[in-house]
């Protein structure tokens, strides 16, 4: 697993580290099952606190995307892929929703905002 923390940034550093986390879990990158490393172990890996590092992984914990086992520590949640689609979705909504709303205020037209979207999916795809 790899993480890339930025200081420069204005995300918290437990959210750099639970967004890093969650998408590679969605990706799957890492898969159901799969041990991460301890928090003191990430904490210090990533010359930060290991408060930093729980409540990253308290996170994804309450996100049901990773199970801690006492003693044994944390591991990937057999995940729901459906739930985790259904959140994707709402978010692409609400995404797509301020587009066309910020279209609106520029005058586009619905074959405007379409190229707009194709071009940027075949730009994705590349």
């Amino acid at each position: 697993m790899e993480l890339i923390i930025r200081n420069v940034t204005n995300q918290p550093i437990y959210d750099q580290i639970y967004t890093q986390i969650r998408a590679q879990i969605i990706a799957g990158q890492l898969r159901p099952g799969e041990a991460l490393p301890s928090i003191r172990a990430l904490a210090k890996d990533l010359k930060i606190s290991v408060i930093t590092t729980k409540r990253a992984y308290d996170e994804l914990e309450a996100e049901g995307l990773i199970d801690t086992v006492a003693g044994k520590g944390c591991f990937v949640a057999e995940k729901n892929l459906d739930i985790i689609r259904e959140q994707q979705l709402r978010e692409l909504e609400g995404h797509l929703a301020a587009a066309v709303e910020l279209a609106g205020a520029c005058g586009l037209s619905l074959p405007e905002l379409q190229e707009m979207l194709r071009a940027l999916l075949e730009e994705e795809s590349r």
